[in-house]
Order: C-alpha cells, then sequence, then structure tokens
C-alpha cells in the first residue's frame, strides 16, 4: 500500500495495523481538504480498476461518501465491513533457543533437525540462533548448511536485536526445558509469545541423582503452562505434564528435532569406511553408553563419586547384551560390526567394554573407532550401514530420520525419553535395560534386524513417514500462532 496525505494520523494507522474498518475510512476521506495522491493496491488484483476510478472520483468531486457509497465504489458492497490492504509483509522472525553443547552429536543434531523443519515447512520465516556452544567446528557447519541463519551468541549486541526484533522464542529439542532461565527472560524483558518443540519433561534430569524439587518442578510447570504450545519427545512426558498441571492451550507428542537432521560429510565417512574395509549395507554400528556421562573426564566439572559409583556397578550389565549381540552376529550373518561413539567419552568406553573382551575371532570382524565424530560424518556414516543398536538415542533417532533400522536400549537414568519408540511405532525394537527379560532378548533381536534388512527397512521407514507427519503438524501449529 501506498498512501500520501495530509492525514498523518490516517498514514500511520493503515501502515501499524494494515486493517481500516470501511465506516473509518469514509470518514476521514470526507474529512481530507486536500489529496495529493490516494493510491490502494489490494491483494486481489481484480479490484484496482475500482480503486483508481474511487481515487479519480474523490479526487474530482470531493462528494460527500456514506458507508454504502464507500462499498459500492469500492466493489465490494458485498463483502465484510473490514478491509485488509496489502502491505509489503515483513517475515516473522523467530529466536531459536537451542545448540547445548558440542561433545555430543545429538545435542549437536537438535538444531539443525529443528531449522531444517523450519526452511520446509516456514520457508519465509527468518531464523535467529541462540546457542549455548557451537563450537568444535559446529559453527561452521550451521552456517555452511543454513547460510540465511543468523546467530546471536550469549551477551552479544546481535542477541539484544533478536529480543527487540524476533516476534517468537522457540526452545529447541533437549533433555528438558533446558534454557529456562532464559524462557523466563525473554517472557519477563519482551512480552512477546514463545512455544516449546519436542523436550522431554522428567521428574529426575539425566544429568541428576536425585529427584526435581517441588519447588522447582513448579517454576517448570509454570513457564510450560505460559507457553503458545508444547510439544513433547514422549508420551509419558505428556503425560506427567498433564498430571503436574501444565495447562498450555496446546500440548502433543512432537518429535525430537533431531530426526529432521540433515548435516552429511560424506568425504570423510567413505574414507574411515574404505580404510576400515567396510562396505555400504554390510555392517552393523553399534554405540556404547554408562548409566551417567562422564562429564569430568571430558569437560572442567568436578569428579561425582555417586555417580561413578553406579556406572561401575552396572557397566558390565549394560554391555554384556551388547557384546553378545556382537559375537552373534558374526556368527550368523557376513556382517561386520562398527563401534562408535555418540559423545565424546564412548570411544574409551566401547573398547573396554565391548572391543577387548570379544573373542579372537569376532574381533576380526569388529572395527574400532577411536576418536570422535561430528554430526554429518556420522549420519554418512549411518545411512551406508544396515542399522544401528546399542544403549543410546539419537544415533537410532538419526538413523530412523534417513530410514535406517535402529535398536534402542535405555534405563531409568536416561529419563524416559527412550519410550518415543513406542510412540512412533517401534515398540519392540525398545529394550528397557532395567528388566532382565529385555536384557535377554536383545541379541536375538539385532541378529534378526541383521537378517532380514528388507523388513527392517520397511518398518523404520513407515516410522520415518509417522515422525514427518508430526512434524507438519506442529508447524501448523507454530504457523497458526505466528499469524494470529
Amino acid at each position: 500500500m501506498i498512501l500520501v496525505t495530509r492525514d498523518s494520523d490516517f498514514h500511520r494507522e493503515v501502515l501499524q495495523s494494515g486493517t481500516v474498518a470501511v465506516e473509518r475510512l469514509a470518514s476521514l476521506l470526507r474529512e481530507l481538504y486536500s489529496v495529493t495522491l490516494f493510491v490502494l493496491t489490494l491483494k486481489i488484483p481484480l479490484y484496482q480498476h475500482q480503486i483508481f476510478h474511487f481515487t479519480l472520483l474523490m479526487h474530482r468531486s470531493r462528494q460527500t461518501l456514506d458507508r454504502r457509497t464507500c462499498l459500492s465504489l469500492l466493489g465490494l458492497s458485498t463483502l465484510r465491513p473490514t478491509l485488509t490492504f496489502a502491505r509489503t509483509e515483513q517475515p516473522k522472525r523467530i529466536l531459536l533457543r537451542s545448540s547445548w553443547q558440542t561433545v555430543n552429536i545429538g545435542d549437536i543434531a537438535h538444531t539443525p533437525g529443528v531449522l531444517r523443519i523450519l526452511e520446509m515447512h516456514l520457508p519465509n520465516v527468518e531464523v535467529t540462533l541462540w546457542p549455548s556452544r557451537i563450537d568444535n567446528g559446529v559453527d561452521g557447519l550451521l552456517r555452511s548448511r543454513f547460510p540465511k541463519l543468523k546467530i546471536a551468541l550469549p551477551g552479544s549486541e546481535e542477541l539484544k536485536r533478536a529480543f527487540s526484533e524476533c516476534d517468537f522464542l522457540l526452545h529447541g529439542s533437549g533433555a528438558s526445558l533446558v534454557a529456562e532461565r532464559d524462557v523466563i527472560r525473554w517472557r519477563e524483558e519482551t512480552g512477546k509469545p514463545y512455544g516449546v518443540y519436542g523436550i522431554t519433561l522428567p521428574p529426575k534430569k539425566s544429568s541428576s541423582t536425585t529427584q526435581t524439587s517441588p519447588e522447582a518442578m513448579a517454576r517448570t510447570i509454570e513457564v510450560l503452562s505460559d507457553a503458545n504450545f508444547v510439544f513433547f519427545r514422549d508420551s509419558k512426558s505428556l503425560a506427567f505434564a498433564k498430571a503436574s498441571g501444565c495447562s498450555a492451550p496446546v500440548m502433543e507428542f512432537g518429535p525430537d528435532g533431531a530426526f529432521a537432521c540433515d548435516l552429511r560429510d560424506d568425504q570423510k565417512a567413505k574414507e574411515f569406511l574404505h580404510q576400515h574395509d567396510l562396505d555400504a549395507g554390510k555392517f552393523l554400528c553399534c554405540i556404547p553408553r554408562l548409566r551417567y556421562t562422564p562429564y569430568w573426564t571430558i569437560k572442567d566439572v568436578p569428579f561425582d563419586a555417586a555417580k561413578h559409583a553406579r556406572n561401575e556397578a552396572l557397566k558390565e550389565h549394560d554391555h554384556a547384551p551388547l557384546r553378545q549381540a556382537i559375537i552373534e552376529v558374526a556368527k550368523q550373518t557376513d556382517l561386520k560390526i562398527l563401534l562408535c561413539p555418540e559423545d565424546q567419552t564412548q570411544m574409551k568406553v566401547a573398547k573396554e567394554m565391548l572391543f577387548d573382551p570379544l573373542p579372537a575371532e569376532t574381533k576380526q570382524r569388529v572395527v574400532w573407532r577411536p576418536n570422535y565424530w561430528l554430526t554429518g560424518e556420522a549420519i554418512s556414516t549411518y545411512v551406508r550401514s544396515a542399522g544401528l543398536f546399542g544403549n543410546e538415542m539419537h544415533s537410532p533417532i538419526m538413523c530412523i530420520g534417513h530410514g535406517v533400522p535402529a535398536i534402542v536400549c535405555r534405563w531409568e537414568e536416561q529419563t524416559s525419553k527412550g519410550f518415543m519408540w513406542q510412540d512412533i511405532g517401534l515398540g519392540d525394537w525398545l529394550f528397557d535395560f532395567d528388566k532382565e527379560e529385555d536384557v535377554r532378548r536383545l541379541p536375538d533381536a539385532v541378529v534378526a534386524m541383521a537378517s532380514d534388512a528388507a523388513t527392517a527397512k520397511e518398518r523404520a521407514a513407515m516410522a520415518k513417514l509417522f515422525v514427518e507427519r508430526r512434524q507438519r503438524a506442529t508447524m501448523q501449529v507454530l504457523k497458526e500462532v505466528l499469524t494470529s
């Protein structure tokens, strides 16, 4: 819309609201003593000639207008009495709070996954990332894949500008409401809306050995209740939120953003696979994990005696079934096994708990990866495998996101996130290692997945389709919020 007139109040009202009641229009036109230029461009080209006629009529005769005459001249007498004037719409701006750490390829994958979902379903939205950490080369990965992405580091001028310019805060996928304090800050400083995308809500966080206090949980529930929507990545979290009194207007199952991560580093993957004689489709991936991630071995954090004791007590219990599955795959199939990490602590665990205790004849079919990798190389490896099994969550997520079969082993310390496998139709590929029956069943399930690749891929494809449908539905909710 272009409007030049001496009625500056009218000019400002139109530019700010974009919608002016016809009665207001007619009233203001009656009061205009001098019209320099009055050109309106509607979204519907059909009406342009009528508006031009209306402009000339006003300019020449300055006739007295009532509501009926105004509508008639515009040729809109049968339409609603409120006109929406076309204007050059500013794209909606989202501030994405994500990127929790870079020592875990799953935490890296959350952000590009959500960015890709936004890119696919809301392509005109501008996104600014508010990260915790994007070191270790992750900054370059994100900028290469998403060249239009803006990044506002904590404490930066870019973040101040994002608070001013962005319309909506989207908290990304995570093990909990990870950035709860930042969501509160956004709410208090801007008064603008926010939503939460693909989190777990656990009574006890995966990083803690004690239950969340009632006061802390009540605060989290209050923050979630004030959101426009909350998508939980597992149905048990959704049920817990409702039972705890969460009252957000939209609360649904919404897949972890990492399902959509499509970062790739094919060159590095091909080089490693070629070096170790791993042919596409002829190997399985296996990932170890301790009950608690021993961050004190890779970060400047205090040693945790309670977590270490729990790890030591159960590390044999939690890895013996993986070793047996490796042995059976080597005996019953022609596949090899790649032992690979999801975080920087797991190369050591893989060697100690999986590779070293294997029989000599089995070791000939097993490759131990000694170094950490980034998400792109990992995905490029997974898509060339026949499937994956192990004690982690996000590598299986990324596998299913690309139609690759994946078995998940979980336990209480990992919270309820593993139950998302039931939610996406893969319940019999979920093994609860707190139940001895599931521990015993794992090796046969891995062999079955490896032996019938066609059926396994079909099941993975069906789960992928379900996830994509839910992603589409979640984006429709976000779109409605942004346009309301």
